[in-house]
């Protein structure tokens, strides 16, 4: 579906990318990782069509670059940084719609899965918005399209746990019929979202691995977290997680997102002095 074959491009004398050669099939879910500065935003502008470079890229035999405004219609993008629109979020919701040809209020419904209600901000600057409203609503007109590519860098960094949790169901829902590139500078921040690994570092593929394919993107974990002692701080680590204290700040519960169980276990490894038992079981979709 998509093949970067001898791909490089360079910025004066600086080669970012060096003969990058690449294909991902429909149904992948593919993390492009890689340090600041190893070419990961430049592959993926090139697959967008934004910029000029050597070799080609195609998306189903066709050129992004070349056939722009028909590739594009077939890609749903979120991008790391939010642009500063200044369009009210109602006529950016709809502008989002006509150029993919959907129904605004499917982009409104999949805001509000997402925890959004856009029904108070639709007069509100899209630039005025917090740095989770932006990514929510930026995520729903992504998926509001019938894209079979979906292109998304570091997508769920400024999402609180619940909404990250319907993220991952959003996802599940397009597995099977989206090829899905997730760029991150942090492999476990994607790593049970994929099944394949693309690692880039100074502009060259130095890992494509596939990785194991077992973990369901709407699954959850049943979390109970016993502690030697009331702590403030981890309380409030565990609050930002909707977790529950049964036992006076010295027992918790709650429910992790399978894909979020390593990002969860990273935060609670920063107490593990503290705990004193804890336990995690798969409950399912």
């Amino acid at each position: 579906m998509i093949r970067f074959d001898s791909v490089a491009k360079a910025f004066k004398r600086a080669r970012v990318l060096d003969g990058i050669n690449l294909e991902i099939g429909l149904g992948e879910r593919v993390a492009l990782i890689g340090s600041n500065g190893a070419g990961k935003t430049t592959l993926i502008r090139c697959l967008l069509g934004e910029y000029t470079h050597d070799g080609t890229v195609t998306i189903e035999g066709r050129s992004p670059r070349r056939e722009r405004t028909t590739v594009l219609g077939d890609i749903g993008f979120v991008p790391q940084l939010p642009p500063p629109l200044k369009m009210p979020v109602g006529q950016l919701i709809g502008f989002a719609a006509a150029v993919c040809a959907t129904d605004p209020k499917r982009i409104i419904d999949l805001a509000g899965r997402l925890g959004l209600d856009t029904a108070p901000i639709m007069d509100r600057q899209f630039v005025r918005l917090s740095g989770g409203m932006k990514q929510k609503l930026l995520i729903a007109m992504a998926l509001g399209r019938s894209a079979r590519v979906l292109v998304m860098d570091e997508p769920a960094a400024n999402l609180d746990p619940e909404a990250r949790k319907m993220f991952f169901e959003l996802l599940a829902e397009r597995a099977e019929s989206a090829t899905m590139l997730i760029s991150s500078h942090r492999l476990n921040e994607v790593s049970s979202l994929v099944n394949r690994v693309i690692e880039l570092d100074m502009g060259k593929v130095v890992l494509d691995d596939r990785v194991a394919d077992d973990i369901s993107l709407s699954g959850l974990l049943a979390c109970r977290i016993s502690v030697k002692r009331p702590e403030p701080a981890f309380a409030k680590a565990l609050g930002s997680w909707n977790f529950v204290d049964i036992g006076d700040g010295l027992e918790w519960q709650g429910t992790v997102a399978g894909p979020d169980r390593l990002r969860f276990l990273g935060m609670t490894s920063r107490y593990v002095a503290l705990i004193s038992n804890m336990s995690m079981t798969e409950i399912g979709d």
